[in-house]
């Protein structure tokens, strides 16, 4: 119960707080546009069979609101683009003039939207207060003039699939390249799924 009031309290604080940030930053505008769009793995997959061809689509909704930039976001093995194994929508919003947040939001049913990144018209019957903030998996992402890098803090994203106890995200985003790093560990710190040698890239 208080998990959900604090999200709640967060959602709140976000659809309110456009007065905080007036404008978008500049830094902001050009993640979103490095994030967005048709990427996959393909390349990489061809080249080293430790990594599945992979399509990563993503695209900007609810661009109507001033107080960050909301993607949504679907990932599928590239035969079967239409089975989504992954969907989900990031927050993107200022911390400060060099870092950003890319907070996590999961679907209460996301059947309904699978394809949305062809028709972000599907995201207008619902808003954020639909969906269910993931506590601690927040992404904090550094521009260094070249590209945006981060990670979540170390153990804060709690899960439990597939025997994990939680689950870590590194991500490094060029202009036509997605590299992420997603892996689950259990409570003895041991990767018990993910990529074992390194990032999987992603090209548009």
């Amino acid at each position: 119960m208080i998990s959900r009031y604090c999200a709640f309290l967060l959602l709140s604080s976000l659809m309110i707080s456009g007065a905080a940030f007036a404008q978008i930053s500049d830094n902001l505008n050009q993640l979103s546009e490095w994030m967005t769009g048709d990427f996959d793995s393909s390349e990489q997959a061809k080249n080293d069979t430790a990594y599945a061809d992979i399509s990563l689509k993503m695209t900007r909704i609810w661009s109507d609101k001033s107080n960050g930039i909301w993607l949504y976001v679907e990932q599928a093995a590239s035969k079967s683009l239409d089975e989504p194994y992954r969907q989900r929508v990031y927050f993107l919003s200022d911390v400060n003039e060099n870092e950003i947040s890319s907070d996590v939001y999961e679907f209460k049913d996301p059947a309904p939207f699978v394809g949305a990144w062809n028709d972000p018209s599907k995201f207008s019957d619902i808003t954020p207060f639909d969906l269910t903030y993931k506590d601690g998996c927040t992404v904090f992402l550094f521009y260094d003039g070249f590209q945006f890098s981060g990670s979540t803090n170390e153990s804060s994203c709690k899960s439990t699939l597939r025997g994990a106890a939680y689950t870590t995200s590194e991500v490094i985003i060029l202009p036509n390249t997605i590299k992420s790093w997603d892996r689950g560990f259990n409570e003895e710190g041991e990767q018990v799924w993910g990529a074992e040698a390194g990032h999987y890239i992603f090209k548009k």
